[in-house]
């Protein structure tokens, strides 16, 4: 056991953290190496590789993505902003040359191969930016002459390009719903905000007509007789087949003909074999980490603090509604992972990055002392009677 009388990093991280936040994530984290033995194996039979190939590679990236978490969640909010801004300049470097090195995987240029595995840097950019807007926008909030806006809005100008030449359209608009979720919660004035909802309206308009793989997918989730839905309507099938309780670990059949099922569509998968009870819970699971870091941040005194775990969630919480709505056919079909339950490196590290830095902004800090009270403390009652004390 450690007391309250030690000091150490490891003390004070242990009575300063979020222990129900840091076990929902662990949770999660866990949940997705258990959910990859139903989801992974008929994919792999069809890549021609062992069942358990993708099982054991996430589970190989399960420990250090853990160690990475739990990492940066002993550091600091100024070491924080430190790591998140070598994210942001990496991450926007290695996109770069994405669009030249880069392997090319259904259309998409996102991914440079490191010889052992792949990368893809725009996972790696979303909570590095997040952190970095946050702090310009606290940074104008205290000196009025820092113009914390227009560097945020130059970065994702940057941001948002690199990811369009890609193409990849629906981190794109996940970085800008995060990018305006950062300035209406920092006070932005009701004008700015319809400005922004107007642009926003104008790019998705414009990525409709401008780019035909947009326009595809839009048309099939409007008109599913316009083109191929296969993907979709056999998910919507696991769903069906799956019922409330499931087929049971292993029964699943429509997972077999599932294109992406250890990837996008797992949360089918999981509706087949465990049901949607199981479902159900993992929702909750997620609304949860959404609602108690909100509720973290709101009780934070520190700005930055207070911006940054509200943008961090908030991006975490898009995400996996983004992921659970294509799943149900309820939006056009978008790439997109569960956070720490789809397979990939890239994803569960990118997540682990983020639940780090949300453990490390909502640690409980201590409340700044007044010198008034401290000079109260020291004036005993006694003391106040004697001649000459006012």
């Amino acid at each position: 056991m450690v007391s309250r009388a030690d000091r150490g990093p490891l003390a004070e991280w242990l009575w300063t953290v979020d222990h129900y936040l840091l076990a929902a994530f662990v949770l999660l984290a866990i949940g997705g190496v258990v959910l990859s033995f139903a989801a992974s194996p008929p994919v792999a039979e069809r890549l021609g590789v062992e069942s358990f190939y993708f099982v054991k590679r996430q589970a190989v990236f399960l420990l250090p993505a853990l160690a990475m978490m739990i990492g940066l969640s002993l550091m600091s909010p100024r070491i924080i902003r430190r790591v998140a801004l070598l994210f942001l300049i990496g991450s926007l470097a290695m996109m770069v040359a994405t669009l030249f090195l880069g392997v090319e995987v259904k259309g998409g240029r996102r991914w440079i191969n490191l010889g052992f595995t792949t990368l893809q840097p725009s996972e790696f950019l979303k909570p590095a930016f997040v952190v970095i807007v946050a702090f310009l926008l606290s940074e104008s909030g205290r000196r009025r002459e820092v113009p914390g806006a227009l560097f945020s809005a130059l970065i994702f100008a940057v941001a948002a390009m690199l990811l369009i030449a890609q193409p990849d359209f629906g981190q794109t608009m996940l970085l800008a719903l995060g990018w305006g979720a950062l300035f209406f919660i920092n006070g932005l004035p009701w004008i700015a905000i319809i400005a922004l909802a107007v642009v926003g309206l104008v790019g998705m308009s414009s990525a409709y007509f401008l780019l035909p793989h947009v326009t595809s997918r839009v048309n099939r989730f409007l008109d599913p007789g316009s083109g191929d839905t296969f993907q979709v309507d056999t998910a919507r099938e696991a769903f069906l087949s799956g019922g409330w309780f499931g087929k049971g670990p292993g029964e699943g059949i429509v997972k077999r003909i599932l294109p992406d099922s250890h990837t996008d569509f797992v949360f089918s998968v999981v509706a087949e074999e465990f049901g949607i009870i199981v479902c159900m819970l993992m929702v909750v699971l997620f609304s949860f980490i959404v609602l108690r870091g909100l509720r973290n941040a709101a009780r934070d005194q520190d700005a930055f603090s207070r911006l940054a775990t509200s943008g961090l969630v908030i991006m975490f919480g898009l995400q996996a509604t983004i992921n659970l709505m294509v799943n149900l056919n309820l939006i056009p079909a978008k790439g997109m992972t569960l956070p720490f339950i789809s397979y990939g490196g890239s994803s569960l590290f990118s997540t682990a990055l983020t639940a780090g830095f949300i453990l490390a902004l909502s640690r409980r800090k201590p409340r700044p002392v007044h010198s008034e009270s401290v000079i109260v403390s020291r004036v005993s009652p006694s003391s106040l009677m004697q001649p000459g004390i006012r």
